[in-house]
């Protein structure tokens, strides 16, 4: 995966979350903080994002994933799911 490439955002199936639309992450990025939790989870009454599902991961900081590289997350594409009530990756694998 070149430096232009960040893994993309499969599903996410948080409904509370203003860039959610039909399970599609619709924020042009997303982050990843230290506890597995989408930083960009904005919990509000209006639809934003971009017009079409592309959404990446734009940045990782959770260091002790596997998919974690210099705090770049290396995994082909990520899930994301609700986590009372914000939103996590499901794809967080911790490092053996």
């Amino acid at each position: 995966m070149s430096t232009l490439e960040m893994p993309r955002v499969s599903e996410c199936t948080v409904e509370g979350c203003s860039y959610n639309a039909d399970d599609a992450c619709r924020a042009f990025a997303v982050t990843i903080d230290d506890h597995s939790a989408c930083g960009t989870f904005i919990p509000l009454g209006v639809k934003g994002g971009l017009p079409r599902v592309n959404s990446q991961v734009g940045a990782c900081q959770r260091a002790n994933c596997i998919h974690n590289q210099d705090l770049e997350c290396v995994a082909e594409s990520v899930k994301m799911g609700p986590s009372g009530d914000t939103a996590e990756c499901l794809s967080f694998q911790a490092r053996g």
